[in-house]
């Protein structure tokens, strides 16, 4: 069942299911939701091992009102607004699963919280901005272009203010670009729990660098390929995902 609480003014919306010795927080992605984003994760995994928990960040989803803003340092307030709800919640040690944006704030988080943070599983995220990653983001601006099955949920959560919000997101990507494209790569060195970076090795909306920068830059971390995977690996490989998952933090706690 899906709750809310009142963080710093800002409502969250939250699930948490499961009461397993090992805590996992799922960190969706951009516009992402808890169920837009963790369906097969809420569903499928072992709820006597884990207790999961997902959010919807700060204006995405029903954490609204207020609605979600886009400034430069969007990536680490969400990070933060992340480690205030486990505080609230009274979970002190987790292990984080983050998808693409909810990726780059959970190295964020790992490095600024390093204390909280058991484990760290990520995919589809950057630590940089690249051109190239400018370039396919850019792709997807126009909300005409999504297929249909794409686009209808997130229509249906933010109605008319959907295309608003892809717009502001890529603006606040272009001014992260010109100012040198950093959203974490200097924080990459104080990351210290063990580290899985998963990757769709078909993925176009993240240059193809970022998991080798990752994986070079992130020491205790080590890396699994899904070499048919887009972006969404966790929901079109969720069997594996989960398996390779449940495999990694078991190993770890």
């Amino acid at each position: 069942m899906e709750q809310q609480i009142k963080i710093a003014g800002q409502t969250i919306n939250y699930l948490k299911k499961g009461n397993g010795p090992q805590t996992i927080l799922c960190f969706p992605g951009a516009f992402g939701t808890i169920w837009t984003d963790f369906t097969p994760q809420i569903e499928e995994l072992d709820t006597k091992k884990f207790t999961v928990v997902v959010w919807d960040p700060p204006g995405y989803g029903k954490s609204r009102p207020p609605q979600r803003t886009f400034t430069n340092d969007f990536y680490i307030k969400d990070a933060d607004m992340a480690a205030k709800l486990m505080k609230e919640l009274h979970i002190d040690k987790y292990s984080l699963l983050g998808w693409s944006d909810g990726g780059n704030s959970s190295m964020i988080l790992s490095s600024m919280y390093p204390n909280c943070v058991d484990n760290l599983v990520i995919w589809g995220s950057n630590s940089k901005i690249l051109p190239d990653d400018i370039t396919a983001c850019e792709k997807i601006r126009d909300i005409n272009s999504w297929s249909e099955k794409m686009k209808r949920p997130f229509i249906k959560m933010y109605g008319d203010e959907f295309q608003t919000l892809i717009n502001n997101w890529l603006d606040a990507l272009h001014n992260i670009a010109k100012e040198g494209g950093n959203i974490c790569h200097d924080m990459l060195p104080s990351i210290k729990c063990p580290t899985l970076i998963l990757h769709g090795n078909k993925d176009a909306m993240i240059a193809e660098e970022h998991p080798d920068i990752l994986l070079k830059n992130i020491k205790n971390s080590k890396i699994h390929r899904f070499p048919e995977g887009k972006h969404n690996i966790h929901l079109r490989y969720s069997q594996e995902f989960n398996a390779v998952v449940s495999r990694f933090i078991e190993e770890h706690k």
